[in-house]
């Protein structure tokens, strides 16, 4: 089968069965191009998601697009950002059209309530799997613990934690770097 259709075809699958939005989206996207087909390596995967995650607009859709620029460049994006897309789009358009029959449905709140925590699952797994691909130890925890807790507790833009991040990262590797060469002089 054609690249082009077998990655359209594989985000469109995952897109139309992930409820919860992008994170929620990682370890679908892993399993199927790192583990199973081996597209991309774990390391290229996290930085394909810190990148997208950087960038503005939609994580899933980013996501899909650097891989796919990555694998194929032009129509590798486009084919895994339309196979994204697409099932969303669909999704949205029948529930718009019916929306109004279902909306003050007690069965639909219900499934929606339901549904609620298993979303928190679907995002808190793959920041568990990402923190140990990462490694994300006891000494380096403290790291995204106070990240979390300056964006949600004290509001502090995403934005200013990530250049903050990538500062103190290159700082530490700068350090790291002196001392290998003061260890190597003597």
């Amino acid at each position: 089968m054609n690249f082009y259709i077998k990655s359209f075809l594989i985000f469109f699958r995952i897109g139309l069965f992930t409820i919860g939005g992008g994170y929620a989206m990682i370890p679908l996207i892993e399993n199927e191009l790192v583990d199973k087909r081996k597209w991309i390596s774990r390391d290229e995967f996290l930085d394909l998601i810190a990148l997208s995650q950087t960038v503005p607009g939609i994580f899933a859709v980013n996501i899909a697009i650097f891989i796919g620029y990555k694998l194929r460049r032009f129509w590798g994006a486009f084919a895994m950002a339309a196979g994204t897309i697409l099932p969303s789009f669909t999704i949205i358009l029948a529930i718009a059209l019916c929306f109004q029959q279902f909306k003050d449905n007690p069965t639909i709140e219900s499934i929606f309530k339901g549904i609620r925590p298993a979303v928190v699952a679907l995002i808190a797994a793959p920041t568990f799997k990402m923190a140990k691909s990462a490694r994300i130890n006891l000494y380096n925890a403290w790291i995204p613990v106070v990240s979390a807790l300056l964006i949600w507790l004290l509001g502090f833009s995403p934005i200013y934690i990530i250049i903050l991040s990538g500062l103190g990262g290159y700082l530490y590797g700068r350090y790291l770097h002196k001392q290998k060469t003061k260890k190597e002089d003597c």
